[in-house]
């Protein structure tokens, strides 16, 4: 069975309240997905869709070509990994990692072969003995990750499975779970994240959610050079989004004329230009913006500036400033045109 999951306008509802609107998504054979967006914007709901801890008002949720919808969870061939490990304390690492080959009935004498190649998998086999409370939240998370493989799933549910683990860890964790996809290659994962980072180093594609729907999906290059959506370039990255006029070839923020690829889009229109801070120089340069320094953050290999340039907030990073700006002085801003894009801008019949 390959292991790929769609969801055919999948809806969520307790209580009369729609959590999840009509999702339509596939995640194809062997991807990482990325769920991302805010709390309450329905990643994890649509997740627990997928595992059978949740029932559709409507819709229909299929995995490996199969229909799960009314199929209890132990029937769908998945492996899942939640935030707090969900370890038993009383169990050693082994026997933890063992738990759901149990529950399964795998047979017997196949169990601690399993069991030693899922701890090999995640650089766990030395701490087969070891209780969860002998582990870091690092190692804990390494054992809870051994567990979903241990069974062999189709498909890797990963509920926010590295917010509770510090940054340094997380790091650290992201390239295991890196690894664990190269040599995996036939695993589906859905990741559900409200961490950018996390979604942009691990996904092959991102889902973006909001308020209950899918606002947006792509892969984290897409998404993050070309945003289709406000809500995409702010919550996908970090953007400057300023409403713009379009003209002929070029745009006006104010008064002052931008050289940007307008795409088509209708003269008189309105849109909002996105340019992303790492893009935005400090000096002159093409379409130079002229500002007052508001706000200087330090941010050890660069500084962010947030410059005043006609009443709009401008965000610019820079590297190796060796004077920092003090606030109030004049600066001018500057971005090349190919790293502006247009978002929500009317497109002309001519």
């Amino acid at each position: 069975m390959s292991s790929g999951i769609r969801f055919d306008a999948v809806s969520v509802a307790y209580g009369g309240t729609t959590v999840l609107d009509a999702l339509d998504l596939t995640v194809e054979p062997g991807e990482v997905m990325a769920l991302l967006g805010p709390s309450g914007s329905g990643k994890t709901t649509a997740l627990r869709a997928v595992a059978g801890f949740v029932k559709p008002v409507s819709g229909r949720v299929h995995i490996g070509g199969r229909d799960v919808t009314d199929l209890p969870p132990h029937r769908r061939g998945i492996g899942m990994v939640v935030q707090q490990y969900a370890l038993f304390p009383h169990l050693r690492v082994e026997d933890n990692v063992a738990f759901g080959l149990k529950a399964r009935k795998a047979a017997r004498a196949e169990i601690p072969g399993r069991v030693a190649e899922a701890l090999e998998m995640t650089g766990m086999g030395g701490y087969a003995k070891r209780y969860p409370r002998e582990l870091s939240g690092g190692q804990q998370q390494r054992v809870a990750i051994a567990r979903a493989l241990a069974i062999r799933p189709d498909v890797l549910l990963l509920d926010e499975p590295l917010s509770a683990l510090d940054a340094q860890l997380r790091s650290g964790m992201l390239a295991e779970l890196a690894r664990l996809h190269r040599e995996l290659p036939d695993v589906s994962m859905l990741y559900v994240t409200h961490d950018q980072v996390e979604a942009l180093t691990l996904a092959d594609r991102i889902a973006v959610m909001d308020k209950a729907r899918l606002q947006d999906c792509g892969t984290p290059q897409e998404l993050y050079r070309r945003p289709r959506t406000e809500f995409t370039a702010s919550f996908v990255g970090n953007a400057n989004l300023l409403p713009v006029t379009v003209g002929t070839g070029a745009v006006s923020l104010g008064e002052r004329e931008l050289e940007v690829d307008t795409g088509g889009a209708g003269a008189g229109s309105r849109a909002t230009l996105c340019v992303r801070p790492h893009l935005v120089g400090l000096g002159d340069g093409p379409n130079a913006l002229p500002g007052r320094v508001a706000e200087v953050q330090w941010r050890g290999a660069t500084h962010r500036l947030l410059v005043d340039v006609g009443g709009h907030r401008v965000k610019a990073d820079v590297r190796e400033l060796r004077v920092t700006p003090a606030l109030g002085d004049s600066v001018v801003l500057h971005f090349a045109p190919e790293d502006a894009v247009l978002i929500g801008a009317g497109v002309s019949d001519g």
